[in-house]
């Protein structure tokens, strides 16, 4: 968590607070381990998550800076244990420079596609979520702001990403974060991606583990940076045809 923290700032994806991150870790921490830390609370889930019972997360705390977390990460995260129930989760966190220090905003989101990934039986243990600056910018251009457009460009502009996101990325419409709502719908999109762009505001992707879900967002961000070059210089992009699309396609499949 601390190197990838490390690299969102440095390219400017994680101003002030932007960006958190959870990861499933249980197995790896017992309940024994959490009776450790000094400052345990339990909060009751607006919405329950029974595929979650008994599950363990890592997650960066409300407030916390990316920058911060690289340098200090015991003093950044916050652990949290959903109930046998499903219906709360009990928090530890053991962070004396910030106390009360609590799981991030974006903590519905978090949960609600953790429990999508625990239901469909998805090897997937990590949430990441940050402020790319180039994927942002695209949405702030009316002609990409559908699904279809902005994975034109996305696959177009570099075949890596026709390779190792050949299903695209998921999009949703400006919705309002840290709610219920962006929680649902964003999890109904990863329900087929593994990558979702929230419209003016940033990316989330998934993965086996932190660098994976890094990786994707860098090879995402490699395509929009390129267009943003061409247009800049004064050139219409060409990108890639169709047919040379469907070419690497077909070689991956080989």
């Amino acid at each position: 968590m601390a190197e990838v923290a490390k690299y969102l700032w440095e390219r400017g994806w994680a101003e002030k607070n932007a960006g958190n991150i959870s990861i499933n870790i249980t197995g790896l921490v017992n309940e024994k381990s959490l009776g450790l830390f000094n400052d345990s609370t339990y909060t009751l889930l607006q919405i329950p998550y029974y595929n979650l019972k008994g599950n363990t997360f890592i997650l960066t705390g409300t407030g916390t800076r990316m920058r911060d977390l690289a340098r200090r990460p015991e003093e950044n995260i916050c652990f949290i244990r959903i109930s046998e129930t499903g219906i709360g989760y009990q928090q530890y966190c053991n962070s004396p420079a910030k106390p009360g220090l609590r799981p991030t905003s974006e903590i519905p989101t978090h949960l609600a596609v953790q429990d999508m990934f625990a239901e469909k039986n998805r090897d997937s243990k990590v949430l990441l979520h940050t402020h790319a600056t180039e994927l942002i910018a695209l949405t702030q251009i009316p002609l990409f702001k559908s699904k279809e457009a902005i994975n034109s460009i996305l696959w177009g502009m570099h075949p890596e990403n026709i390779l190792f996101v050949p299903e695209g990325v998921g999009f949703l419409p400006f919705t309002i974060p840290g709610t219920e709502k962006i929680a649902q719908a964003t999890m109904k999109e990863f329900e087929r991606y593994q990558a979702v762009i929230w419209e003016k505001h940033g990316v989330l992707s998934t993965g086996t583990n932190i660098i994976e879900a890094f990786d994707t967002i860098d090879l995402l961000v490699k395509s929009a940076q390129t267009w943003f070059c061409c247009r800049n210089a004064g050139y219409e992009p060409e990108g890639m045809t169709a047919i040379q699309i469907e070419e690497i396609r077909k070689k991956q499949s080989l």
